[in-house]
């Protein structure tokens, strides 16, 4: 499922209306404002606990190296291709001639200049909303195992009966959150609606963001309680660079989730992508689907995904991404819902057989059916030198005992992916603390911490920023340092950048909070790694990584890290 800000807020604003014991806990970390690009600062030169960019970047200069482009693929939503920060760094692929209706490239995707939508229909028709892949799965084999006695069944059969299961607990007994009714958050969203109307009429204007909204001197005593309720919203929401219609667009979306996990109970999900794309979603081999528009009509995430990797540096507009030499391929494959393994992992295929060096996976889920497509690509890319970064979820779950899909173990091999870093969110001390609240963990599964609080990208719009949190902010801060590296010192592997991301992370100076509790403890117990991206570091340790290296599998966990490094 696509992990964005509006679903962490959508968990935020349940917890205020069900009065839970977590609101206090969100309400903290949104006490504090950070200032629009924190997460590239130094800790020492600036205060804030970002990942020392522009150290990095004086260190590379002092070197005299030049950079070589890197492609990075990141597998989303979709991407606005005419925004001013995105369009120069945006994948051409050359091969292919604009919208002449044929494949010039013959890679069976016909017009695939920005990247490919898997999900498109041939008719220009693209999926937005679809169901959870915990109810697919639940009334997929319902018939199948509901009355199946399991000590009859051994090897796929039971592990295919024990992911029903699985599915039933969940799905039967799946609630929105305690003590939250879901007809009074609809009623909430329909007021909000109305009182928009209210202000469009008193400020003269069909669009406006809370930043014009909290400016604003109504004329009208309507008028000022119809403010005071939708800043309200907009401020819980922290949301307040969207205009009114994203807003609304994105209250609604999350709203409706909600309530379709609850129908779930009840009744099968609606197949909405079989009606659009057509494919045989059973075959792996049935690939060549879908469209070439990568924006489609719900862009969001993608693009600041992408802002966040790759908008353009130091060209006085919005803001600068963290990598210089980067060519983002857009590859659309995650809907308003789960995305569906075989999109995944052609996905996947597709980033590699087009020259991505990076692949960001800002998404996941609790259940993963046909994983051995999956782990087969992730194989591919392995075999390819292709580093996959995934965001480790937004759900304070300890992954290590928790199932969150994709992940890097492979079912057949019985190992872990050497070419995978799982990346958890952090935060600012001004802010909640270094780590954030509603971050997945893990001392296993979760190798490093990056910036995912109020991170400021590109959204839709052309012109339009916004800031956003989770841990697929999170992610793509990641991507963007290994695109960095790979283009400054191109001969090492994925696992020597995955070691040098690793290997230099910083160890705060003292305990962090467990995220969704109050209790502090050591990093090294939450993640791998123990510590906290740090570019600069990470800048210095691959320059000592000789080209002599490149065909070693130097892939040597992190025992230590960096602690409060001063140069």
């Amino acid at each position: 499922m696509s992990q964005l800000l509006k679903a962490t807020a959508f968990a935020l604003l349940l917890g205020l209306v069900a009065g839970g014991a977590n609101a206090q806990q969100d309400k903290r970390s949104v006490q504090s404002d950070l200032p629009k690009g924190w997460h590239l600062l130094d800790n020492t030169k600036d205060g804030y606990s970002g990942i020392s960019l522009e150290r990095a970047y004086e260190f590379i200069h002092s070197k005299n190296l030049k950079g070589k482009t890197v492609v990075v693929a990141v597998i989303d939503s979709g991407i606005d291709t005419l925004h001013e920060d995105l369009k120069e760094v945006l994948w051409r692929n050359p091969k292919e001639i604009p919208g002449n209706g044929v494949d010039d490239d013959k890679n069976g995707y016909v017009d695939d200049i920005y990247g490919w939508n898997f999900l498109g229909g041939k008719d220009g028709r693209n999926v937005q909303s679809d169901s959870y892949e915990g109810a697919r799965v639940y009334h997929k084999y319902k018939a199948k195992f509901a009355d199946v006695d399991p000590s009859t069944l051994s090897g796929e059969e039971l592990d295919l009966y024990n992911m029903w299961v699985k599915s039933k607990k969940k799905i039967e007994g799946q609630n929105a959150s305690p003590g939250v009714d879901l007809a009074t958050l609809r009623r909430i969203y329909i007021n909000t609606a109305l009182q928009d109307s209210v202000l469009k009429k008193d400020m003269g204007k069909d669009s406006y963001t809370g930043n014009d909204l909290d400016n604003y001197l109504p004329v009208s005593e309507e008028a000022k309680k119809a403010k005071r309720s939708v800043l309200y919203a907009m401020k819980t929401f922290q949301v307040m660079e969207l205009t009114n219609k994203q807003f609304l667009e994105d209250f609604n979306s999350e709203l409706t989730s909600e309530e379709t996990k609850a129908e779930a109970k009840i009744k099968p999900p609606k197949d909405y992508r079989a009606e659009i794309v057509k494919d045989n979603e059973e075959d792996i081999n049935d690939k060549y689907y879908g469209n070439p528009d990568v924006t489609a009509s719900s862009p969001f995430h993608g693009t600041h995904v992408s802002g966040i990797i790759a908008a353009v540096r130091k060209n006085n507009k919005g803001i600068d991404g963290i990598a210089d030499n980067v060519k983002i391929m857009m590859i659309r494959a995650v809907p308003d819902g789960d995305e569906h393994d075989k999109d995944i992992a052609l996905a996947i295929r597709y980033a590699v057989d087009n020259g991505a060096r990076v692949v960001n996976m800002s998404f996941g889920k609790d259940f993963s059916p046909e994983k051995q497509w999956v782990d087969d690509a992730v194989k591919y890319a392995e075999a390819k030198g292709v580093l996959l970064v995934h965001a480790a979820g937004n759900d304070a779950k300890n992954i290590d005992t928790t199932d969150n899909f994709p992940n890097p173990t492979l079912k057949d091999a019985k190992r872990k992916a050497t070419n995978w870093i799982t990346v958890g969110a952090s935060g600012d001390e001004k802010a909640g603390g270094l780590t954030a609240s509603f971050s997945n963990y893990g001392k296993q599964e979760v190798d490093v911490f990056a910036p995912g609080v109020r991170i400021y990208s590109t959204v839709p719009g052309g012109n339009t920023y916004a800031t956003a949190q989770g841990t697929s902010m999170a992610s793509p801060v990641v991507a963007g340092t290994a695109a960095f590296l790979f283009s400054y010192f191109p001969y090492l592997t994925p696992q020597q950048v995955k070691y040098c991301i690793e290997k230099s992370a910083v160890l705060p100076a003292s305990k962090v909070r467990k995220p969704g509790t109050d209790i502090s403890v050591e990093l090294s117990s939450i993640s791998k790694s123990g510590g906290l991206l740090n570019a600069y570091e990470a800048a210095k340790l691959a320059s000592t990584l000789s080209p002599e290296n490149k065909n070693s599998n130097q892939n040597v966990p992190p025992k230590s890290v960096l602690k409060n490094k001063k140069d």
